[in-house]
């Protein structure tokens, strides 16, 4: 509130002396300037005191040198000027920031207080603390679902827009799991939930986003650093241009022209601009640190199971044997509804997306690690390994119908009454566009991609056959990957990508760890320098160009803006700009900087 009144009370005082002026009292409009000068000043002095106690020192101290200084040598309009210009200059810049955080801070505005919880028959409003795992919670139109869970009754239609940049709905089914910190917009649901508040997903992200607004970047201390240099060389060309010439005049322009400086203007402005760019795409950057570091990459290494691939078995292929391949589908699913294997699920799941009515099995008796028999519309369906299938039937051509795949597949045989019906083919599919995308990450500027997995050779060596990967490292353990991160540091700084437990030491140990976090390990995702909110690894290039970018901005903006400002301050050195001009130039220089700062919000294309 205090901000917009200092500058109020300059821009106030400008007008009332030269109004002063137009009455025929102009030898009031000095004091009136003076007057109007003063409460900027004594507002300035007190924030460089307690810079100075916690052991900042900053380009403040021209502004407030320069307003004094103006005040003793008459040039009380001069004095107005630049107490206008330096606090409106300070008030774009807090304006600049908050636009620039607009992204950021909302995800923290969106923090649901209180849930709905079914409880005797009733609805009653709790605390968002008080929910407790198997917690029933309605979560109504409009709603900000408000901790993880799973879609207990009804269907629910959810934008994850907040939080993954996906511009489109997406609808779950009973039984799908949800993540909290997404907005309902369909029907009301049931929720049941399967963590509490603190430790679901949005609470995990509220902490991470805090976290990066608090943090500073290397760039903005090394700008400290040359604010330092650039506090004495002003000083010294002020004094300088007053001494040789005899003219008090021409060092407060000096002074003038140099406050504020864009150095420390235009840097946070453009560091906070990517980050909060970055976290409407999906991609929290942890601060302006890893920011930095992410426009610097050089090298990659990364993991391949939930990274390079899904993560997750799914059906690539039905080989029928004399058995229609969606009967070879349904009865195999509606056997497998009686088992909790990740195989089994993943059939039945399979089955439900394609919208097969599956029977209820009976008889039903499964050999853990080797298959499950029972009877399905009264036929007896046996699902399994080649081997426990092969026998329990009259002819074995299970091998012939699951001949020919890559390694890392896996084949589940079905037969039908004792004969064989048919072999489902499971693999871990790459990611779709993962070829171009390491094809952009190289034109981009990384020059390694290592492939780093706990794998077998064969798996590993398949998925990057057809890949733009330098080098594979398979059948790793934990310690041994960050081995490789170590390793590859001989061609610049590294970073890690990886989602699981196994994959936080590595992320921990590279210059940038980069987690999938939207299905990812916790672990990964607290250790992690960027996480991923969007199960998309070409997000990857996103955060990749908008940190170079941002970055680019930031260097650009500080080297312009620094050579205008000493252009102007050698000009008033020698005389060619009085002290009102070099406050209204140096204005110009500032708005210029920050508005150029703010382009690293905005896609260059856009």
């Amino acid at each position: 509130m205090l901000r917009p009144v200092i500058v109020a009370v300059p821009a106030a005082g400008l007008i009332a002396g030269f109004g002063v002026r137009l009455f025929g009292l102009g030898a009031w409009s000095g004091t009136v300037w003076a007057v109007a000068t003063v409460p900027v000043l004594l507002v300035l002095i007190a924030e460089i005191v307690t810079s100075l106690r916690r052991g900042d020192v900053g380009l403040d101290i021209v502004a407030a040198i320069s307003m004094a200084a103006a005040l003793i040598f008459g040039e009380h309009l001069a004095a107005a000027v630049v107490a206008l210009m330096y606090a409106g200059g300070q008030y774009l810049e807090n304006f600049a920031e908050r636009r620039a955080r607009r992204e950021m801070t909302a995800l923290l505005a969106r923090v649901p207080r209180t849930a709905l919880r079914h409880r005797n028959g009733q609805l009653e409003e709790i605390d968002l603390d008080a929910v407790i795992p198997g917690d029933r919670l309605l979560v109504r139109q409009g709603d900000v679902v408000p901790v993880d869970g799973t879609v207990a009754d009804g269907v629910a239609v959810l934008d994850q827009s907040a939080l993954t940049g996906e511009s489109l709905p997406v609808q779950h089914r009973s039984g799908d799991a949800v993540m909290s910190g997404t907005t309902n917009v369909g029907d009301a649901f049931d929720l049941a939930a399967t963590r509490r508040a603190a430790e679901s997903t949005y609470a995990g992200i509220v902490r991470l986003v805090a976290a990066a607004q608090q943090s500073r970047a290397p760039m903005s201390r090394l700008a400290d650093q040359y604010a330092l240099v650039f506090l004495a060389a002003t000083l010294l060309l002020a004094g300088a241009a007053g001494l040789w010439t005899g003219d008090p005049i021409r060092a407060v322009a000096v002074l003038v022209v140099a406050t504020p400086c864009p150095l420390i203007l235009a840097v946070p402005v453009a560091i906070v601009s990517g980050l909060s760019r970055a976290a409407k795409q999906g991609i929290l950057i942890k601060g302006g640190k890893a920011l930095e570091t992410l426009a610097r990459i050089r090298a990659l290494v990364i993991d391949k199971t939930g990274t390079l691939t899904h993560g997750q078995a799914k059906i690539v292929a039905i080989n029928a044997a004399g058995v229609p391949e969606v009967d070879v589908l349904r009865l195999a699913a509606s056997l497998d509804q009686a088992s909790k294997h990740i195989i089994a699920q993943t059939i039945v799941a399979e089955a439900r997306r394609r919208d097969l009515a599956l029977s209820v099995p009976a008889d039903v008796v499964e050999t853990p690690g080797d298959g499950i028999e029972g009877t399905v519309e009264g036929r007896r369906v046996v699902v399994g390994g080649l081997q426990f299938v092969a026998r329990r039937t009259a002819g074995d051509r299970f091998a012939a119908l699951a001949g020919g795949w890559a390694p890392g597949t896996v084949a589940v045989a079905v037969a039908v009454d004792g004969r064989p019906a048919g072999v489902m083919i499971f693999a871990d599919e790459i990611r779709a566009g993962t070829h171009a995308l390491l094809r952009s990450l190289k034109q981009a500027g990384v020059e390694r991609i290592v492939l780093a997995t706990g794998d077998r050779r064969d798996v590993a060596a398949a998925v990057a056959a057809d890949l733009p990967i330098d080098a594979v490292r398979s059948e790793l353990t934990p310690d041994q990957k960050i081995l490789v991160v170590l390793s590859e540091r001989k061609n610049g700084p590294v970073m890690m990508i990886g989602d699981g437990v196994n994959d936080a030491p590595a992320l921990a140990a590279a210059d940038l760890g980069l987690a999938m976090g939207a299905k990812g390990a916790a672990a990964s995702a607290e250790v992690a320098d960027v996480v991923l909110l969007v199960d998309q690894l070409d997000r990857v290039l996103s955060a990749l160009t908008i940190a170079r970018r941002s970055r680019g901005i930031a260097l650009q903006s500080v080297y312009a803006g620094l050579g205008a400002s000493i252009a102007g301050m050698i000009a008033a050195a020698l005389g060619y700009i009085t002290p009102v001009q070099g406050a209204l130039l140096q204005e110009v220089i500032d708005v210029a900087v920050i508005l150029n700062a703010l382009r690293a919000l905005y896609d260059r294309r856009g």
